[in-house]
């Protein structure tokens, strides 16, 4: 529409030409209201010539926007044009490294012509060559200025070693993905098989339930509004969303096993177990913060993004502190029985895999400095990993030969049919009998 605007702009200024062609002896007659009108059409033709520069705003770009090489390996993508020009135009390719990748040609000459094609597409190849493995924002620069509008084209280079390793790296990404979303059952069926959630901890639950509601509310919000994506766009214009439809997927697929497991609180023999002073102080300080945030969101003060950044940051705080109280209930306990060693596993796969993962990347890209920059996601990774151990130290090394009284009406046979300590029983009856039995 723009740039058909265009040519009507051109066939109205033949026409005023025209015109003051056919006045001339009148406007070198010295009247002053021929004068005026003069004026006018000058302003209006102006006026109207103003929209025809704009015209060709983002009619040009290219075919994809990420790009992986190997070193030394070569691959072509496309420039595309949509229209002709009525100016030269000169399109320099800028790579943020040009050590990591190299274009050519370096620079796109388009010429300038009488009559522009508003329809035509036209192509140009340019190849992008890795020099060294690394990652590179590339941008283009247009001259003159104010034709077209290439601030939202970019392209990111990925320069590697090894295309194996790249795979490696893939396949490792979907298996801690689909350990940590399987992590959550084993505790569900250890919970139904025991019809007793003795032994899980009321702050954990509670503490993951409100961390995933706030991760899945980032992924949703980032992955599923257009209005929040133009908030993240606009400050970072050369940038991918970070959000995945598998990182929704897992969200709120582990909102869901935690309401499953927090139901199973309500229907299982719990004895006295309930959320903590101090867990219900720190959900009220996050619950807080969520509504002071998102009512400053609602009038306007804080910007959509912005809360939802605040989520995520309320979802790293519960990260950190949400394996204490369990920890603690195990130590006060001496024994683990209720907490499924199984969900311990997976969760420790998960993160021991997103780790090495991790590692790879840094290596296969020469990206170590992002490796140690992101302390964020590898501190709590690490932090993860290491409660994980202590479970499986409390499990198998601690408190492995603890063994409980049976809950009423579980009978003994059920006891010698268990697979392993963490199977049998702790019961109210521990209360009144004192200590646990040794094996």
């Amino acid at each position: 529409m723009t740039l058909i605007r265009h040519c009507d702009c051109v066939t109205e200024r033949n026409k005023l030409k025209a015109v003051k062609m056919a006045r001339g002896s009148m406007f070198g007659c010295g009247s002053s209201s021929h004068s005026v009108m003069f004026v006018k059409v000058a302003v209006a033709v102006l006026f109207l010539g103003l929209p025809c520069a704009q015209s060709q705003v983002e009619k040009m770009y290219v075919d994809v926007t990420e790009v992986n090489l190997l070193v030394d390996e070569t691959r072509l993508f496309k420039l595309i044009q949509i229209g002709e020009y009525n100016e030269t135009i000169d399109v320099t390719i800028q790579p943020q490294h040009p050590d990591i990748v190299q274009f050519s040609p370096s620079h796109v000459l388009i010429p300038g012509v009488e009559s522009p094609n508003t329809t035509v597409e036209i192509s140009y190849d340019i190849s992008a060559h890795g020099k060294s493995p690394g990652h590179s924002d590339v941008s283009f620069n247009v001259t003159p200025s104010g034709i077209v509008n290439m601030d939202t084209v970019f392209i990111l280079v990925t320069v590697m070693h090894s295309n194996a390793i790249y795979i490696i790296s893939y396949i490792m990404g979907w298996v801690y993905f689909a350990a940590w979303s399987v992590s959550f059952y084993p505790q569900i069926y250890t919970n139904f098989k025991r019809k007793s959630v003795v032994g899980l901890n009321f702050d954990f639950l509670a503490l993951n339930l409100m961390g995933f509601t706030m991760y899945s509310l980032f992924n949703c919000g980032l992955y599923f509004s257009s209005e929040i994506q133009a908030e993240y766009f606009a400050r970072h214009p050369k940038s991918l969303n970070p959000v995945q439809l598998n990182d929704v997927f897992f969200s709120l697929h582990a909102v869901f096993a935690t309401l499953i497991t927090i139901i199973q609180c309500c229907l299982y023999e719990r004895e006295e177990q309930r959320v903590s002073l101090a867990g219900r102080g720190i959900l009220g300080v996050f619950g807080l913060v969520v509504i002071v945030t998102a009512i400053l969101g609602g009038v306007g003060t804080v910007a959509w993004l912005d809360f939802l950044y605040y989520c995520s940051y309320i979802k790293l705080a519960i990260t950190l502190i949400k394996y204490v109280p369990q920890a603690y209930m195990n130590y006060k306990r001496k024994s683990t029985v209720g907490w499924s060693i199984g969900n311990i596993f997976l969760d420790f796969t998960g993160g021991f895999l997103s780790i090495f993962q991790m590692v790879l990347n840094a290596y296969n890209y020469n990206d170590w400095i992002s490796f140690f920059g992101d302390a964020t996601k590898f501190g709590l990774g690490l932090f993860s990993l290491v409660f994980d151990v202590f479970f499986i130290l409390q499990h198998y090394v601690f408190y492995r030969d603890a063994r409980y009284i049976l809950l009423p009406g579980t009978s003994s046979e059920d006891q010698e049919n268990a697979d392993s300590p963490s199977d049998h029983e702790y019961s109210q009856a521990e209360s009144y009998q004192g200590a646990p039995t040794d094996a």
